[in-house]
């Protein structure tokens, strides 16, 4: 997958910072709520989702940034009716060699509804990191993942 979006950013992209796509695009998903403690509701959630994508040439090197945030995303709970709003940034950037393939992506994720009473938020924090050396061996990888319900 890196390799191909190296390939196709050195076709479409100068030998420099760009932003590539910057919009905002509505939304209406169905979103399962899973919490530690058993407790678990469908959400249907709609507004919109901003995205931000960039990418860097930089000699041999190609990096990019991808970034997506909700904006004024609402949502109500299919069991309990309880109203959510969702907010938080997700965002995942790479760094890719074009003579060797040596390759990082690291993602963090923090997504959050967060309800109109109290308790009943659901909150999301991820941080995944992977590096591939020139062999395509995978040299580093880890996945955090936290889930909270309050």
């Amino acid at each position: 997958m890196m390799i191909f979006v190296a390939a196709l950013a050195i076709f479409i992209l100068p030998a420099n910072a760009a932003v590539t796509a910057n919009f905002t695009t509505p939304i209406n998903i169905v979103f399962p709520v899973q919490c530690p403690d058993g407790f678990a509701e469908n959400v249907d959630l709609s507004g919109s989702l901003h995205v931000l994508m960039s990418f860097t040439i930089n000699g041999n090197n190609v990096s990019g940034k991808f970034q997506f945030q909700p904006q004024g995303v609402t949502g109500i709970g299919e069991t309990t009716g309880a109203e959510y709003q969702g907010t938080g940034v997700t965002e995942q950037t790479f760094k890719t060699s074009l003579q060797n393939g040596q390759a990082n992506v690291t993602s963090v994720n923090n997504f959050r509804l967060i309800s109109h009473g109290p308790g009943d938020n659901y909150l999301v924090h991820e941080t995944m990191h992977i590096t591939f050396n020139a062999h395509g061996s995978v040299t580093v990888n880890f996945d955090n993942l936290s889930i909270d319900c309050k």
